[in-house]
């Protein structure tokens, strides 16, 4: 069974910076594509960013320029750095794990973006 676990979200004034990380257990972490989606209060639950298992990255139009996803094989992680945010990008912050065309998603981390 595979285990996902974000940490790393909290409060931060628009312009600041978080970065969001996860783990991944109970299989080979190098062979999961990893991805982050977010859900604001009301809304859907929407792509954020996702880093395949060779690295090649994909990104939402309203992140690009200010997000990066990344990964450290040798450490079960996957990263989001956020940077310059806005108070739009509040909204819980999910990690999934896919492989084999089967999704594997975290509880969520909540940003919040206010002064």
């Amino acid at each position: 069974q595979v285990h996902v676990v974000e940490s790393g979200g909290g409060l931060v004034q628009p312009g600041g910076s978080l970065r969001l990380s996860c783990t991944a257990s109970g299989s080979i972490f190098s062979t999961f594509a990893m991805g982050w989606y977010r859900q604001a209060p009301g809304k859907q639950r929407e792509l954020v960013a996702t880093i395949s298992h060779s690295g090649r990255t994909n990104y939402a139009d309203a992140v690009k320029d200010r997000f990066t996803i990344s990964r450290d094989n040798a450490k079960n992680m996957a990263y989001l750095q956020m940077n310059n945010l806005k108070p739009e990008d509040t909204a819980v912050y999910y990690c999934n794990a896919r492989r084999l065309l089967v999704d594997n998603w975290g509880q969520g981390t909540h940003v919040t973006v206010s002064s």
